[in-house]
């Protein structure tokens, strides 16, 4: 039995996990049609992110993708940045050419809104891999659109895992948390990799192995990103390599039996500076609150990485 493929906006801050999920999902038009990528400060600054984003897609073969450029700071909090573990370029690793594409001249908000009133309602999926800052914009520019939305799918936030930035917030959720808030007061169908699920996508020598023998250029890139990003995680964590956080968002999407998760109530701190950017996550369901988001809690490493080497390979 076949199916259509799905239509999605990425929303994404490259970093190299952004960097193998916006390829994973060139690579997979029989599940994904990529409708434009969009860039949002996050990872690095604005101009960092809308560069590697160019670069990534022309590695991939897909110099066609349509690139815009997002907002550049929070709505009403400091830019954070972790050149810390993505490196200065946020594509830190391999020596990466300047992009020979050019960005759209949209602003990409005015894509979101534009794409979600053109498009059929309920037709369109909106892939965040970093802050939410762009899809809360769009919300309270043009509300109309939030019922035209079909599904967010987020890597963001945490339960009991806790943070990875603060002790109690993820970094995506911590950037711009008054965005996030909105996302998730939004009604939309909402689906979560939280630090609980991708901290088991874990790299491994033999996992980045097979990357390098594709014996293809996106093959030794993934690898050579997947080198430096996991030091981090090795020093930070004492483990054998590093979660590869963006990819489950788009695996979720072509292989949603890899992943096992809850339909629960998720709530976002925004007031207090000793919590700020919490998911406060409801696993347990001990309050009443309606759930308002699928959180996910589990994966089969192995198939998750078995699709990603399947997909990047085709590159």
């Amino acid at each position: 039995m076949t199916r259509n493929p799905r239509k999605i906006i990425i929303d994404t801050d490259p970093g190299q996990d952004d960097a193998v999920a916006i390829m994973l999902a060139l690579a997979s038009p029989e599940d994904v049609e990529v409708l434009g990528i969009v860039a949002v400060a996050g990872n690095v600054p604005l101009a960092l992110t809308a560069r590697n984003t160019l670069i990534i897609c022309e590695l991939a073969g897909k110099p066609e993708t349509r690139v815009f450029a997002g907002c550049d700071r929070p709505l009403l909090r400091p830019l954070v940045t972790a050149e810390a573990v993505h490196g200065v370029t946020g594509l830190d690793g391999p020596v990466l050419p300047e992009p020979t594409i050019a960005l759209q001249d949209q602003h990409g908000v005015d894509f979101i809104i534009d794409t979600l009133r053109n498009e059929p309602s309920q037709t369109v999926t909106l892939c965040a891999l970093g802050p939410l800052t762009n899809l809360a914009t769009a919300m309270q520019r043009a509300p109309d659109i939030i019922p035209r939305l079909q599904q967010i799918i987020l890597m963001g936030g945490a339960y009991f895992e806790q943070g990875n930035v603060t002790p109690v917030a993820e970094f995506n959720i911590y950037v711009d948390p008054q965005a996030a808030d909105i996302v998730f007061k939004s009604g939309v169908s909402i689906v979560v990799m939280p630090l609980d699920v991708t901290h088991k996508a874990l790299t491994t020598p033999a996992r980045i192995a097979a990357f390098r023998a594709l014996n293809t250029e996106p093959g030794r890139l993934v690898a050579e990103w997947t080198d430096f990003f996991e030091r981090f995680d090795k020093q930070k964590y004492g483990s054998e390599g590093a979660p590869l956080h963006d990819p489950c968002v788009i695996a979720w999407l072509i292989r949603p039996e890899l992943f096992e998760g809850r339909h629960i109530n998720v709530e976002i701190e925004t007031t207090s500076e000793l919590t700020m950017g919490m998911t406060v996550a409801d696993w347990w369901r001990v309050t009443d609150r309606k759930p308002n988001a699928l959180f996910v809690g589990s994966l089969d490493a192995d198939g998750f990485f078995t699709l990603l080497a399947e997909r990047i390979g085709r590159l």
